[in-house]
């Protein structure tokens, strides 16, 4: 008889290893998680978890924003 494949039961990361923190929004341009969130992933409970990865796909139109680039410089000009 085969033996049951060993699998973990908690949430995996969110971490998709682009790791940069965005330094107005504070928080990683990878995964959306702020930095207090990643360094406590690991101690953190199922619920808690849940939690954040409920909150990740709202904080990605946080960086989607351009800062610059070159329409403002011709918005600049007019």
């Amino acid at each position: 008889m085969d033996e049951p494949v060993w699998r973990r039961t908690e949430i995996d990361s969110p971490c998709v290893k682009i790791c940069v923190i965005h330094p107005a929004e504070k928080i990683c341009a990878g995964c959306y998680r702020t930095s207090d969130e990643i360094a406590a992933w690991s101690r953190m409970s199922p619920e808690a978890r849940r939690a954040v990865m409920a909150e990740l796909p709202g904080r990605a139109g946080l960086l989607k924003k351009r800062r610059g680039g070159r329409g403002a410089r011709l918005s600049d000009r007019a």
